[in-house]
């Protein structure tokens, strides 16, 4: 992990442990926060690497949907774009200890299954998914079509970077 940089991960599930989830995280923060200008030394996060059961449990309880999903988010504040398609109030760190952007969760069953399905390696599709979790941490956000093009532009550009090919099927 870089000087500063703080990612906090939970594995509560030992199929993640095959994966190299740490550095999959700390790649994508990094990857992410530096493409919107953002020093990843001054941001903390936390991740759980889990199981569809403990994510469903989590989705109910947060967002009344108890089923599994392959990724949730909860923004330590609210930063979204009042305007369609317009950047969110990215974070402005003021000094002192480092600024928590939120959690990430992240089932295990969901992520492999949706990478077997989509040919890719659980790799790609995992650090996709920790891009996607970090963006809606920062505000950005898919329910309206301008606010879904420009997240959905970013995630492909940031993981072009990585050298991770475009989870949207674009060239």
């Amino acid at each position: 992990m870089q000087a500063g940089m703080s990612i906090d991960i939970i594995i509560e599930h030992a199929p993640w442990e095959g994966v190299d989830i740490e550095s999959l995280a700390e790649a994508a923060e990094r990857a992410t926060l530096e493409r919107l200008g953002l020093e990843p030394s001054i941001f903390e996060t936390a991740l759980l690497a889990c199981d569809d059961a403990r994510i469903a449990a989590l989705n109910g309880d947060f967002r009344d949907r108890p089923q599994p999903t392959n990724v949730l988010s909860w923004p330590s504040e609210e930063r979204g774009a009042q305007v369609e398609g317009e950047m969110p109030h990215l974070p402005r760190f003021g000094g002192g200890p480092p600024e928590e952007l939120g959690d990430i969760a992240l089932a295990w069953e969901t992520c492999a299954r949706e990478s077997e399905e989509a040919g890719r390696p659980v790799e790609a599709h995992v650090t996709h998914l920790i891009v996607h979790g970090l963006l809606h941490l920062l505000g950005f956000d898919h329910v309206r079509d301008g606010d879904a093009a420009l997240m959905e532009g970013l995630e492909t550009e940031i993981l072009a970077k990585m050298g991770v090919p475009d989870p949207y099927g674009g060239a």
